[in-house]
């Protein structure tokens, strides 16, 4: 994916609190420390529907870490590993 020419301002939404409302900017999963391969991570996101523009919302985490994190994303609750969710760049 291109970045975007907002992209100065992006953080990846593992690093987001609860309660944090953004924007996907775009997926960089070459970044992520994850088990899976970085298309793969990249492939299963853009089917949750973790695409570009989409509106994310961290709704809870866990107790223990804060891990993992449940995201509203374009009106779907998901549960993600905070360490997948760093692939995610939103602003």
């Amino acid at each position: 994916m291109q970045p975007s020419a907002n992209n100065v301002d992006a953080f990846p939404l593992g690093r987001a609190p609860r309660g944090f409302v953004g924007i996907i900017d775009r997926i960089a999963a070459n970044g992520a420390n994850s088990a899976l391969e970085h298309d793969e991570l990249e492939s299963r996101l853009l089917e949750l529907g973790f695409v570009d523009g989409a509106p994310v919302e961290i709704l809870h985490e866990g107790l223990i870490g804060g891990d993992p994190i449940a995201v509203r994303v374009q009106g779907i609750t998901i549960a993600l590993r905070r360490l997948e969710a760093m692939a995610v760049l939103v602003r």
